[in-house]
């Protein structure tokens, strides 16, 4: 009975490693641990999926969720720092690119009126 508690105890640890190591199992490997449980844990092959399945999805979410805080935090951080973000850059990049182009039509506009105002004029027409 020991050895069994002990194998069972080696199975899900593995199982845990595996899980935190690479979240994202492969079909094939899910079954083989599904199986290697079914075997030294004493329950059927589909309820040890299951359980390899339903473990997974939660590490997912725990991942993503930690994914998340930490890019919460950093971006916080940052900005206690004066630093910007990547995204705030090229906004600000993008919003100068517009002034720009909006200064050289200004810049350009009185010259052509002014042109367009002297080839009008009867004047320019002698």
């Amino acid at each position: 009975m020991a050895e069994t508690d002990s194998s069972l105890l080696d199975a899900v640890e593995r199982l845990g490693l595996a899980a935190l190591g690479a979240v994202a199992l492969t079909a094939e490997r899910a079954d083989a641990l599904a199986d290697e449980l079914a075997a030294k844990g004493g329950m059927r092959r589909d309820e040890a999926r299951e359980l390899i399945d339903q473990a997974t999805s939660r590490w997912r979410g725990e991942a993503v969720r930690m994914g998340e805080r930490a890019g919460a935090g950093l971006e916080g951080m940052f900005h206690q720092l004066g630093l910007v973000t990547r995204a705030e850059l090229d906004e600000l990049e993008l919003r100068v690119a517009q002034l720009e182009h909006r200064l050289r039509l200004l810049e350009s506009e009185p010259s052509q009126t002014l042109q367009q105002t002297v080839a009008k004029s009867p004047e320019a027409s002698h």
